[in-house]
């Protein structure tokens, strides 16, 4: 969507209401084709996985009570997460997005819908390549029914007729778009698990960047936010959720797309002004070692030996 919808990002396209939903198209059918290339090449000698990685917020209504809330919060997840693993796990686009982008489609006077369709070959092709699930996320927004004009530029944003709102209390440690909202994940991973059929799922990118420079080390809202999220996992866990794998984001501070090295994931801080580029643990590596050694919270009470 930023490489080919916005052009925020590399190649730097701005292909608006069908750039996005084109690169993407490409995307499902090169992953399909690379999961069948392992599956019928290599699998049996090497009994490896082929899985993708899709990131997704959570979308939560802003009134629960309100089906119109409900169904944008719906619309949200579908036209984030719903775009890429729905093809891979249900066999096409989900429904919802077939018919806001093919109703706006019909709208502008346009003969096909912007969204690309699949053949029946290729929805069979498709459908089942995945052996695990990656899910990266880092935030939740509330979700509300917002409805733009048909004379709008056709947009990706725009499509799903919904407005985006945060709670001025969620704590923002990092960039204007992260907002640390713990329960969110939850409520992603057991969505994934009722609509995809609990798929094997490795959380591949989870974490919080600093705009402000840690100069004293001291990433205590990221030792929270790790605490938060990683417990809102483990209660999934204990929904039954197939999660088997966590990777924070990142080990490194590191070059962080179209924000450079301005913006600072890492639990290591880089000294990028130095040419050796050394390396500095932050609070938060201290805290996650003692997650990774006792393989979950540790108990506060408890005496080292």
């Amino acid at each position: 969507e930023k490489g080919y919808e916005t052009g925020e990002h590399a190649p730097g396209l701005k292909l608006g209401g069908c750039g996005a939903y084109k690169a993407a198209h490409h995307i499902i059918k090169t992953h399909a084709k690379v999961w069948h290339s392992y599956n019928n090449t290599w699998r049996r000698e090497q009994g490896g996985m082929v899985g993708i990685s899709l990131t997704s917020g959570w979308g939560e209504p802003v009134d629960p009570h309100s089906p119109t809330d409900r169904d944008a919060a719906e619309r949200y997840i579908q036209f984030h997460l719903g775009w890429f693993a729905n093809p891979i796990y249900r066999g096409d686009y989900p429904e919802v997005m077939k018919n806001y982008v093919g109703k706006k489609s019909a709208q502008q006077g346009l003969g096909t819908s912007r969204l690309p369709t699949f053949s029946v070959q290729e929805k069979t092709y498709i459908k089942g390549t995945s052996d695990f699930l990656g899910i990266g996320h880092f935030t939740t927004r509330y979700v509300l029914q917002k409805n733009f004009p048909f004379l709008q530029v056709s947009s990706y944003h725009t499509d799903p007729d919904l407005a985006e709102l945060v709670d001025p209390n969620w704590p923002a440690p990092g960039p204007k778009w992260l907002y640390s909202v713990p329960w969110g994940f939850r409520r992603l991973l057991n969505f994934i698990k009722t609509q995809y059929g609990n798929p094997l799922i490795y959380v591949t990118e989870n974490g919080v960047s600093e705009t402000l420079q840690c100069t004293q080390l001291c990433d205590e809202w990221r030792i929270q936010y790790l605490k938060g999220y990683i417990n809102e996992i483990l209660k999934a866990l204990n929904d039954g959720v197939n999660v088997k794998g966590y990777t924070a984001w990142s080990l490194l501070d590191k070059f962080e797309w179209n924000k450079g090295f301005s913006e600072r994931f890492g639990l290591y801080h880089i000294d990028f002004q130095n040419k050796n580029k050394p390396r500095y643990p932050k609070a938060s590596v201290d805290y996650y070692k003692k997650i990774i050694s006792a393989n979950g919270f540790p108990n506060p009470r408890e005496v080292m030996s």
